[in-house]
């Protein structure tokens, strides 16, 4: 449970908990030959990393264990001292790598580890919920890593890099969709640490430093959400759910808005999407925020800009635990009702994953 400054009380599930391995070598340990001789990147083998470090202070836990790698240190820092009652984890893979066979070999090495030591967890496995990562590099191996893992009654959604090569409205992609569709998970789309292929943060190319990166590299969503409209991939998939895990929600506004304008006359060119591009929005559009977009928290009108677009049907809250940027859940808007506030504390997630607030011992 969490308080608010106006002293009300709401359940609390954190829709973005990042989690890693310990080491390489522990990774390894889950590999099969030949990728487990195999080289492959570290998780902070990136481009752009932040200036200060990528992780909060305090998150190594015992022994100096990467941070995000211990379930009984983790379950303490979020269901004791932060108020979570529930943790949807996403594990954080190595991005798409040049070799699809090796990074499917890594993905699947990932779900193992978060089952067996996160979701299973003896004590707090009841508390955690799961992301499944696939390869969009290899459909068919994604597939099946899904159908392998579809009825585990604590994997909520599968994951994928929003560094993709492709727009992911592309119809390469379609049977992944369709079998996300099928099996009701939701498809949870971050970016990836550890990069494997690096592509730009920009259409036009590599920003200098990384504040211009992580102002930018979230926008690509921009991208992927337009294409699959135009590409009637919601149409076709009519319980299809997208959660761009990496915020960016304020952007989702002006664009759709511009989309309407520019496509509404244009109907007739998309047959097959057949609707204006925004009624695509409800029902298969969300995203995760830590540190809310747009108008500082004492803004007026910051609850009335958080309602545009019916964005508080939308966002969840995630804190990205244990990375620098881990937010606040105390900081949200003060402008917020209580009735937006419940939504991103936990309404939406626990309507968009199926949970059962109740069974949070937090929250009982």
């Amino acid at each position: 449970m969490i308080e608010h400054a106006d002293g009300t009380r709401t359940p609390f599930i954190d829709a973005s908990v990042h989690i890693f391995f310990p080491s390489s070598k522990d990774l390894r340990s889950f590999l099969r030959e030949p990728f487990k001789s195999r080289g492959f990147p570290d998780y902070e083998m990136d481009w752009y990393g932040a200036p200060g470090g990528e992780y909060a202070p305090n998150t190594d836990g015992a022994n100096q264990r990467y941070p995000g790698s211990d379930p009984e240190f983790v379950a303490n820092e979020l269901f004791s001292k932060r108020g979570v009652d529930m943790a949807v984890l996403h594990p954080m893979g190595r991005g798409i790598m040049p070799d699809r066979h090796l990074g499917s070999a890594l993905h699947a090495a990932h779900n193992e580890m978060m089952v067996s030591r996160w979701l299973e967890h003896g004590e707090f496995g009841h508390r955690f919920r799961g992301t499944i990562r696939v390869n969009p590099d290899d459909i068919a191996g994604a597939v099946r890593e899904v159908d392998k893992w579809r009825t585990h009654p604590r994997v909520v959604q599968i994951g994928v890099p929003l560094q993709s090569r492709e727009l992911y409205g592309k119809p390469q992609f379609w049977p992944l969709w369709e079998a996300a569709a099928e099996a009701n998970l939701p498809v949870a789309v971050h970016i990836e640490s550890g990069e494997g292929i690096a592509f730009p943060p920009t259409p036009s190319g590599h920003t200098r430093t990384y504040e211009q990166y992580v102002s930018f590299m979230a926008l690509n969503y921009l991208y992927h959400l337009m294409n699959m409209i135009a590409e009637g991939v919601f149409e076709r998939f009519a319980n299809l759910k997208f959660v761009w895990a990496d915020g960016a929600a304020d952007f989702v506004t002006p664009f759709i808005w511009r989309m309407d304008v520019f496509g509404r006359p244009h109907l007739e060119q998309t047959p097959w999407a057949p609707r204006i591009p925004s009624d695509y929005l409800p029902g298969h559009v969300y995203f995760v925020q830590g540190s809310l977009d747009g108008p500082p928290e004492d803004a007026d009108f910051a609850g009335e800009w958080f309602g545009f677009t019916d964005k508080d049907d939308m966002v969840m809250f995630g804190s990205s635990y244990p990375h620098w940027q881990c937010a606040d859940v105390g900081k949200l808007p003060r402008a917020l009702s209580s009735g937006q506030r419940e939504k991103l504390c936990w309404r939406n997630a626990a309507n968009l994953y199926g949970i059962d607030i109740s069974v949070g011992s937090g929250a009982q």
